[in-house]
């Protein structure tokens, strides 16, 4: 059989809520390896992604993109086999007719930690420049982060997530945010 066989279009897929009526992520994905596509309120796709874990990496998307984590289409394999999960990935993007943004332009956003430095105020940038040692620096870098973490669990606490985000501690220091 060849894995182009086993490709559902996306089109066939039912769009799934990221945040059920629960305030929960879809936990039947725990520990599930597969192929996801993240759409916006308006039900547009906005990144196409593979895991091996596909429940963590939406986790981990939801934290990193709010406002842009609504629908998900996702399709599971049993074996790990980054081909067919690649293959399933490209098939997607050509049914969408465009690689969407997440793919292209904000790949960073989806995929790396969140940079906290980037939110600095004109204050905490002024303070952090003119401190002499590292100290002092590191923290306000970490101060930065804990302000960028409080406003992001807002947000998700606003859609009405319930599910349990906990960020990596030793992080922040560095000034990047993500899930432990």
């Amino acid at each position: 059989m060849s894995t182009e066989t086993n490709i559902l279009s996306l089109a066939s897929l039912e769009y799934i809520p990221c945040i059920d009526d629960y305030g929960q992520l879809p936990e039947n994905f725990q520990g599930r390896i597969g192929v996801y596509a993240i759409f916006d309120q308006k039900k547009i796709l906005q990144y196409v992604g593979y895991s091996r874990d596909v429940y963590l990496s939406l986790k981990q998307h939801l934290v990193r993109q709010p406002q842009k984590c609504y629908w998900i289409k996702i399709q599971t394999i049993e074996r790990p086999s980054r081909t067919v999960l690649e293959n399933i990935e490209k098939a997607w993007i050509e049914e969408n007719g465009s690689v969407p943004v997440g793919n292209k332009d904000e790949k960073e956003k989806w995929t790396q930690p969140i940079d906290a430095k980037v939110s600095m105020t004109p204050e905490e940038n002024t303070n952090y420049e003119n401190s002499i040692d590292e100290m002092a620096k590191t923290k306000i870098i970490k101060n930065v982060a804990r302000r960028v973490e409080a406003e992001i669990l807002k947000v998700l606490e606003e859609r009405g997530l319930q599910a349990q985000v906990r960020f990596n501690p030793k992080l922040k220091e560095e000034g990047l945010l993500d899930l432990k």
